[in-house]
């Protein structure tokens, strides 16, 4: 089951991959930050930055 990789949570499947990295890495789950947080996160990622 995968996990977020800041605090350890296990998240669903579903969730991983949608707000995982291209490594496969969660930088952030609902149990450790804000749902805008998480959103703000992912839009990062697909910038690139």
């Amino acid at each position: 089951m995968p996990k977020c990789d800041h605090c350890g949570a296990h998240v669903s499947e579903r969730f991983a991959r949608v707000f995982a990295d291209e490594h496969g890495e969660i930088h952030a789950c609902v149990s450790c930050s804000a749902n805008a947080g998480i959103a703000e996160a992912a839009k990062e990622r697909v910038r690139g930055t």
